[in-house]
């Protein structure tokens, strides 16, 4: 009975699937016709391994995340252990930190945009004081990447340190209490306790601060000037999609080729990121 039931339902299969595949055909044909598209097939993709606008996009959105992740894995342990410590006003540090994480990017930018101004901007006005020269952090394409990576890092640190200290907070207590009954350093300790036990915590932010700065959008597109040349020098893959699809009309299909390759990288990152969890990660027995 088994052999007729597959030899049955072999057959019913390949027709459902001909069948929907022709139903899909047809909606396709007449959204052409509607919309007065012609298929092209890959020569979208074609058109952007010839393109330097989108070769130089590529460049810095791997700018941002290679410089960038490190520094928001780096800073955010160091905080929480800073702050798992017992210091006074605990309590208040960890409020002062957690602001940029439930502040909204639009906000956050128009702040380091101020911030960074050449004519007004704190920043410039500390150098002065301290005898150097202003700086136009948004406007040299020498500076624009590093004052980009600069607010990323400042915006994203809070979330992870607040996920950082609950991880140091859920180690168990008896692995210190060896440490100091061995009269083991602090320094012994961090490292031979306490980061091992942050791997897999350690582990879920890379992947997750790397997606969110591979699609860095917001910052970009907020702060820096769009008629000024940082602004070509500063774009990431997204702005370059949200510049073709969006600001012009008649290149949705190149802005599409750019979200597709975008997601192929941000599935291969992870995908690499995933198969060398066992070398690194320590499990949890």
């Amino acid at each position: 009975m088994l052999g007729e039931f597959r030899s049955n339902f072999h057959p019913r299969c390949i027709r459902i699937t001909a069948r929907a595949q022709d139903v899909v055909n047809i909606i396709l044909r007449n959204e052409h016709r509607k919309s007065g598209g012609t298929f092209i097939g890959l020569k979208n993709y074609q058109d952007l391994l010839k393109d330097d606008t989108f070769w130089l996009a590529l460049q810095n959105t791997v700018f941002y995340a290679v410089v960038g992740v490190p520094l928001v894995i780096i800073f955010s342990i160091f905080l929480a252990h800073q702050i798992n410590k017992k210091i006074r006003g605990r309590t208040i540090y960890r409020t002062l930190l957690f602001i940029p994480a439930i502040t909204i990017p639009a906000a956050i930018g128009i702040l380091w945009r101020w911030i960074l101004n050449y004519q007004y901007g704190i920043f410039n006005w500390i150098l002065e004081k301290l005898g150097f020269s202003r700086i136009s952090w948004l406007g040299d394409v020498k500076y624009v990447r590093w004052a980009i990576i600069l607010v990323v890092v400042w915006s994203m640190v809070s979330y992870y340190v607040i996920i950082m200290l609950a991880a140091m907070q859920g180690i168990d207590s008896s692995y210190y209490e060896a440490a100091r009954l061995d009269v083991a350093s602090s320094r012994q300790v961090f490292f031979k306790i306490t980061l091992p036990m942050l791997t897999p915590m350690i582990f879920f932010s890379v992947i997750m601060v790397t997606i969110g700065i591979l699609q860095i959008f917001d910052f970009i597109y907020l702060m820096v000037d769009r008629q000024t040349l940082s602004y070509t020098y500063s774009m990431s893959l997204v702005t370059y999609f949200y510049e073709c699809a969006f600001n012009k009309s008649s290149m949705r299909g190149y802005g599409a080729a750019i979200s597709v390759v975008l997601a192929a990288i941000i599935m291969v990152i992870t995908m690499i990121q995933m198969v060398g969890k066992k070398y690194w990660v320590r499990s949890g027995e």
